[in-house]
């Protein structure tokens, strides 16, 4: 088993018991919730007769169902307006701290935690999301967790949880100009696999990774989950504390210096154990498109469709599956796909650094004829920061809708959605069958900058060969 790990000494630091059947208690010190998961849990509360134990560790926003061209209330969808409603409802009832539309603090629940200072390394984190896992990128351990267990973190501010094991992913060299860290983890879990991860939690290491920021270090975290992951992290360092300092949860003063002995501590020992290692050299990626239904699904876009016998005996059926879903046949070039739908923005690729990429892309370019884009920020500080730059003008300029924050056209469980059998370059983290709002919609996963060529040929294109010209 592993030992001296990051991992280990979060998991250590927050054993409440030992418990009947092998599971551990575990204390969470954050828990975030929003308006999707949390309804059936403060119903199962009162049921219970139980009030939430900890209302100061636990925060709310509203993501999933706000629509992105209006947020005039009431919203015209009935549902959405009464999920929000109950949330605020919970909210003011158990004293719970809530991020709603207009405070300036709303936004995606993955994107204000990091950007208010509240994920800090050391923690464990919960949310009844499956991209909690992009808190690890500052040195947390996080999970996703299920509506009851929302219940019983409101209800204890604990978990019944097993141990993992930890695999090591060290990635050495560095990213080449035009790919970017969503490439970087759609090839780690293409090689990897969607259940590689299953029963680990990963750390991501080595020099490629420390040359992150902490923006591209919460997209490859976030998609851990994608690789069969539970959670996955970065040990905390000098670009972890430049980040966290000065934001509004952060400590301050005498407590800041403590904050950081006690932080750098943290980081896996010289001399850790890992269950598992494997190495990735980032000099050699290109950027990388799914071209399939899951997101081990996918290739360099200067590759073609993995034909049948390139593809492992056990992963065939899927193969077949995909090339009916997708229209895609094996063998042809990815690149040169036809494009309707451009989205930029989610959990995943929806902060500052992610718009200025594609923005770098969109400047002096304009969408092509008869397709729709749209860029959507992850969050209302994301939003006045790009508008601050002007980022929302020149995305305008180039024909791209630019929107209010939310989850969007990730999940579409919004007005945000395909249509029929629409193709979309999205910068988000699935694309599974009917992921984006048609049953039988088909998604391509890239890099905003990826998302934003596609938008302005009008087809998948290598974002190398426009940052040229």
């Amino acid at each position: 088993m592993s030992a001296g790990t990051l991992y280990d000494k979060v998991w250590d630091l927050h054993r409440v018991a030992e418990l009947p059947g092998g599971s551990t208690q575990l204390f969470i010190g954050l828990h975030l919730i929003h308006e999707v998961t949390s309804p059936q849990a403060f119903s199962g509360l009162k049921e219970l007769g139980l009030s939430v134990r900890h209302p100061e560790r636990t925060v709310a926003t509203v993501d999933h169902i706000v629509p992105t061209t209006s947020q005039a209330r009431p919203f015209a969808d009935p549902l959405a307006e009464a999920m929000l409603a109950t949330l605020e409802r919970n909210c003011a009832e158990h004293g719970i701290t809530l991020h709603g539309l207009g405070s300036g603090r709303q936004g995606i629940v993955h994107v204000i935690a990091p950007e208010l200072g509240l994920t800090q390394p050391g923690m464990t984190v919960a949310c009844g999301d499956s991209h909690t896992s992009t808190h690890g990128a500052f040195g947390a351990i996080a999970f996703g967790i299920g509506t009851s267990q929302v219940r019983d973190v409101l209800a204890s501010q604990s978990l019944a949880m097993g141990k993992l094991k930890v695999r090591r992913i060290w990635v050495e060299g560095s990213l080449q100009p035009g790919v970017y860290a969503k490439d970087l983890v759609l090839h780690i879990i293409r090689v990897l696999g969607v259940k590689g991860g299953v029963g680990y939690a990963y750390e991501f290491a080595g020099p490629a990774i420390e040359a992150l920021s902490m923006e591209e270090r919460m997209t490859i975290c976030n998609m851990a989950i994608e690789g069969g992951a539970r959670c996955g992290y970065v040990n905390p360092d000098a670009t972890t504390f430049a980040y966290l300092q000065g934001r509004p949860a952060a400590p301050s003063g005498e407590a800041w210096q403590r904050a950081l002995a006690w932080w750098t501590s943290l980081a896996s020992d010289d001399q850790a154990q890992f269950d598992d290692e494997v190495r990735f050299d980032a000099s050699l990626l290109a950027p990388t498109v799914t071209w399939g239904i899951t997101p081990g699904q996918g290739m360099a876009v200067d590759e073609t469709v993995p034909t049948l016998e390139q593809t492992p005996a056990d992963e065939r059926p899927l193969a077949e599956e995909a090339y009916r879903y997708m229209d895609l046949r094996a063998g042809e070039p990815i690149a040169g796909t036809p494009v309707d739908v451009c989205f930029i923005g989610s959990c995943t690729n929806g902060r500052i650094s992610d718009l200025r990429a594609a923005a770098a892309v969109a400047q002096g370019r304009q969408v092509a004829p008869g397709l729709r884009a749209f860029v959507v920020p992850g969050s209302e500080q994301v939003a006045a920061a790009a508008e601050a730059e002007g980022l929302d003008v020149l995305f305008r300029a180039a024909g791209f809708e630019w929107r209010e924050p939310g989850c969007s056209m990730c999940l579409a469980m919004n007005p945000d959605r395909l249509e029929g059998r629409q193709l979309s370059a999205s910068s988000s983290n699935r694309n599974f069958k009917g992921r984006q709002g048609s049953a039988t919609g088909r998604t391509l996963l890239m890099s905003p900058a990826m998302v934003a060529a596609a938008a302005v040929t009008g087809q998948v294109t290598d974002v190398r060969k426009l940052l040229q010209s």
